[in-house]
């Protein structure tokens, strides 16, 4: 196995291993420690039936399934379908282009760790791949904070609330989306989030704060947090700690989910046809110790 160090913000390509092997523990301990020092990780020229996706995945904890998304491969609800497809006039997957910039799970009070997903078919214009999916560095982000901020917020929490996003989601030009119901509001109520978190596998800080879904600095006056949350976002945001993935058939993407803040980039169209397998690892074990 040969992982080579991208040129940008952050990330790595993995060679010479085959994910559709069991994974032996000496490469499942490299690849743990690689994804906390680089967040994102590309294996390319990958072949994955859904079982073994999700047996790779589950090596790294837990795998979400979410009861709320029809849309899964067949005997495995714990690998949801990407797509823009339609088969018979009904989508065969969910479109998750156009989100923004998020940290899944961020406004649950069980964090995930990873986010692994698999291209099957990826869109083409004029030879060139579409939806690429960009990455922020948020151990970076942490790093360059001026001290006086970092003083200010230290011990702080934020509100992540999941009904930001779903508004966000909703205001899309034909999403077709329905305000959340007290039910689902019940469901997923928000929940506070230290604004800075040690990562489980570096032991570093980390700037756990993203626009997706934090909405409120606790213990501020809203002026002030909306202008703390606003200058936050804003730093975040450098093209210094930025990584564009750009997608090849076959690709396994692996990346950081605490580490790193993502967007998924809707720039292709019904008739560029996108199909990808993902499954969400649950922050489940002790990987600072893993990693040691």
């Amino acid at each position: 196995m040969r992982i080579t160090r991208n040129n940008e913000g952050l990330g790595a390509r993995v060679l010479g291993i085959d994910l559709a092997q069991p994974l032996a523990e000496d490469s499942f301990r490299t690849i743990l420690r690689a994804l906390g020092e680089h967040g994102v990780l590309c294996f390319p020229d990958q072949s994955l039936e859904p079982f073994e996706l999700s047996a790779f995945g589950s090596r790294f904890g837990e795998l979400e399934i979410n009861v709320a998304n029809a849309f899964h491969a067949e005997g495995h609800p714990e690998v949801m379908v990407l797509s823009n497809i339609r088969r018979d006039g009904k989508p065969i997957g969910l479109n998750d282009a156009g989100q923004g910039w998020h940290t899944d799970m961020s406004y649950s009070h069980d964090v995930a760790l990873a986010n692994v997903l698999h291209a099957k078919q990826v869109p083409m214009r004029d030879g060139r791949p579409l939806g690429d999916t960009q990455f922020r560095n948020m151990h970076a982000a942490y790093d360059d904070l001026p001290r006086e901020v970092k003083e200010r917020l230290e011990g702080r929490t934020a509100i992540h609330d999941f009904e930001k996003f779903w508004e966000v989601m909703r205001a899309r030009p034909g999403s077709g989306r329905k305000p959340l119901t007290e039910e689902q509001r019940r469901k997923k109520p928000p929940v506070s989030q230290p604004i800075f978190r040690v990562h489980p596998i570096t032991g570093r800080r980390v700037l756990y704060c993203n626009p997706g879904y934090a909405v409120r600095i606790e213990g501020m006056a809203p002026e002030e947090s909306d202008a703390m949350l606003d200058y936050l976002f804003k730093h975040q945001s450098q093209p210094q700690y930025l990584y564009s993935h750009r997608w090849t058939p076959g690709d396994v993407l692996m990346w950081d989910n605490i580490g790193t803040t993502h967007n998924a980039v809707s720039d292709y169209t019904t008739d560029e046809p996108r199909l990808i397998h993902r499954v969400q690892v649950m922050a489940t074990l002790d990987y600072a110790r893993l990693a040691a």
